[in-house]
């Protein structure tokens, strides 16, 4: 039977530790470009280091590209939690599943929407927020795109009958 590890016994701690001391998985699956990690640079130095490097044994577990953003903005030194407490399946699992789980949530779009004007109206650079040009102008448009589809809906996609 699997052990269950039980919230109250889980005390996460941040510990820092330098950043030569850690190493990425070997076989991570997730890639990171070059330009994602300079939008992570871009967030850390906006926004601090507000997620911690989940590690096993000196191993990261979670976090590759802050890593990799951290070691380009020259830190010395990085915040960490240790997950020691995973099996060396669960481990491999939880590489995977903290990628993908992540991909898998969608986005309400008109309160998207909302908040980037707000962000706008405090003159804040939306481009750190990750989304490229192009998607923040669809965003930002999404009621005039939501308008000109219901003007141009004829009646026989209305009803779903061939015109007479």
């Amino acid at each position: 039977m699997k052990e269950v590890v039980r919230l109250e016994d889980l005390k996460l701690e941040i510990k820092y530790l330098p950043i030569n001391s850690i190493v990425g998985y070997v076989n991570n699956t997730r890639t990171h470009s070059q330009e994602q990690i300079n939008q992570v640079k871009s967030s850390i130095s906006e926004f601090g280091m507000v997620n911690a490097i989940g590690i096993h044994k000196n191993v990261i577990v979670s976090g590759h590209c802050r890593w990799e953003a951290l070691k380009q903005l020259d830190y010395k030194e990085v915040p960490t939690v240790d997950l020691s407490h995973l099996t060396e399946a669960q481990k491999k699992a939880y590489i995977i599943a903290d990628n993908k789980l992540a991909l898998n949530a969608g986005w309400n779009e008109e309160l998207l929407k909302i908040e980037l004007e707000s962000l706008q109206e405090l003159d804040f650079d939306l481009d750190i927020l990750g989304f490229d040009s192009t998607e923040l102008d669809d965003l930002l448009q999404i009621e005039e795109v939501i308008e000109e589809k219901k003007d141009s809906v004829n009646l026989s996609e209305k009803f779903l009958v061939p015109p007479f």
